[in-house]
């Protein structure tokens, strides 16, 4: 597929990594500009491309980057994306420690994801959100493997759900239907399926356990 990669951190640069070498035409996009991700296109192959090119006949984009830089995303974003694009967001609210205070997750009661979705005009994928990036490199196994791990995935757009969840299990994870966005607060930070590495049962049971209530430490 034609994937186009918003945000080289942790997260883009493994997945660019992983999916580059799964035979992915992998596109990077990051906010210091294609220059800076020299290195990692010389290791993996990917393309850079500024962050308005990298959804340009994309069938996939995945948003990873801080949440407080999500509105500053170029408008029409995904105007020239394949038709039926699935958009991947990874991104988590971190009020005291990074975004500082957003009015409408804090006050609106608007889960991360759907706030993510007001700003770039489209449904998203919640997925990757609370994974450890060096899992994405070290932790892959074979379907059917008692140490594969699973990643909730939420979503209302039950084709990109479908599209997401078939690349997680090419990746070599596991996955659990988490939802709809506006159920999507089970799987932030703060919940105990965040940052779970266990399997189906273990994950399901988590997303049940979750309180709607947003801890303190994630609080502005």
């Amino acid at each position: 597929m034609k994937i186009g990669i918003i945000g080289a951190g942790m997260i883009g640069g493994n997945l660019t990594r992983r999916l580059t070498a799964l035979g992915h035409e992998v596109s990077v996009a990051n906010s210091r500009g294609p220059e800076s991700l020299k290195a990692l296109v010389e290791e993996t192959g990917a393309k850079a491309v500024t962050a308005a090119e990298a959804a340009k006949g994309a069938q996939v984009v995945v948003v990873t980057i801080p949440l407080k830089n999500v509105p500053d995303l170029p408008a029409g974003l995904l105007d020239g994306a394949a038709e039926g694009v699935a958009v991947i967001d990874t991104g988590n609210y971190y009020p005291q420690q990074r975004d500082g205070r957003i009015d409408a997750i804090e006050d609106g009661g608007l889960t991360e994801s759907r706030w993510t979705e007001q700003h770039i005009g489209h449904r998203v994928v919640k997925a990757f959100n609370g994974t450890y990036a060096q899992d994405l490199l070290e932790r892959p196994r074979p379907a059917g493997d008692p140490e594969r791990l699973a990643l909730p995935v939420a979503s209302d757009d039950e084709a990109a759900k479908r599209v997401v969840r078939a690349l997680i299990d090419e990746l070599g994870f596991d996955t659990v239907d988490a939802g709809g966005i506006d159920e999507s607060w089970r799987q932030q930070p703060g919940t105990p399926v965040y940052g779970l590495r266990e399997g189906v049962v273990a994950v399901t049971r988590a997303l049940a356990e979750a309180s709607p209530e947003r801890p303190a430490a994630h609080r502005a």
